[in-house]
């Protein structure tokens, strides 16, 4: 049973291996830029918050890109209560075609996080450096233009405002 499963996984990896050979991808050796709506849990606001974000980055190859980006969440209130805060992280990028126009990725890097609060004259900031981490899906819309769909994760667990954990939608342009 065991090596049926290993011979099935291996036939598996081998045949996308073959497909991918065959799938030109439209961005290779080309940078990118976009944009992305976030949505982010913030429990000091007992709700969502929405941010933005910018990105850029350049693919090596079909697989292999480098990446920065930043998130702004906007100020959120509840009460005298006030929280803000911003993500920015550069990371390595590898991406799996699917077909001609889907493919899936990940992204690993480092990130920097930092969340505020202020209450009635008293302020909070928290901060950290740590690992970043994404999944998410690409549809090409055309040559250069893509629509993306990402989770993030942004470091440590916050303490105010938005959470490290957030899901993205947002466009893609390679020049």
């Amino acid at each position: 049973m065991k090596k049926a499963l290993l011979a099935t996984l291996l036939a598996t990896i081998a045949t996308m291996g073959v497909a991918q050979a065959q799938t030109a991808d439209a961005m290779t050796g080309k940078s990118y830029v976009g944009i992305e709506g976030v949505g982010a849990k913030n429990d000091t606001v007992d709700g969502w918050r929405f941010g933005e974000k910018l990105f850029g980055g350049y693919n090596f190859n079909q697989n292999w890109a480098a990446e920065a980006g930043y998130t702004r969440f906007d100020s959120a209130n509840r009460g005298t209560t006030e929280t803000n805060g911003y993500n920015s992280y550069i990371a390595a990028k590898y991406s799996m075609p699917i077909n001609d126009q889907f493919s899936g990725y990940a992204k690993l890097g480092v990130g920097r996080s930092v969340r505020k609060a202020s209450d009635v004259g008293l302020s909070y900031r928290q901060a950290d450096t740590s690992a970043y981490g994404a999944l998410g899906v690409k549809y090409q819309l055309d040559q250069n233009m893509a629509l993306n769909f990402e989770y993030e994760r942004n470091g440590k667990q916050k303490d105010v405002g938005a959470k490290a954990d957030s899901l993205g939608l947002g466009l893609s342009y390679g020049f």
